[in-house]
């Protein structure tokens, strides 16, 4: 494997597990985790099932970011989410400031698809 390889496969599995861990963690632990979600999106549904619809996207989006599959549009679906976590939560900023660094993560899953042809739009042959 040369050296580009493992760097995507790198980035794809840290974007992964942060995408992976807190829907697993929010089964053991879930009131560490409702708290994230922003005031307008709660009330609706129960919080159980809001935090575990939510974990059911995260563990999809991981498992599309793994793939490596068309990886353009996990990749901007995730930065977006880990983007809107931090802006939605300004007060666990010294918590969040991490999933900034994560978010360049897949934005640079993002640019490498986009770079090598992989975005995954209409009419692509490549894989």
């Amino acid at each position: 494997m040369n050296a580009e390889k493992v760097a995507h496969l790198l980035l794809r599995a840290g974007v992964a597990f942060a995408f992976l861990y807190p829907p697993l963690n929010a089964l053991v632990d879930p009131n560490s985790w409702i708290g994230y979600f922003p005031a307008f999106v709660k009330g609706y549904v129960p919080d159980a099932i809001l935090l575990h619809a939510f974990g059911v996207v995260e563990v999809g989006i991981a498992l599309w970011i793994l793939s490596g599959w068309r990886i353009f549009w996990p990749s901007l679906i995730a930065a977006a989410m880990l983007l809107g976590i931090v802006m939605f939560n300004p007060s666990n900023f010294q918590v969040l400031f991490r999933d900034i660094s994560i978010a360049a993560m897949a934005l640079a899953l993002v640019m490498l698809s986009w770079s090598n042809g992989r975005a995954g739009f209409a009419g692509e042959t490549k894989t």
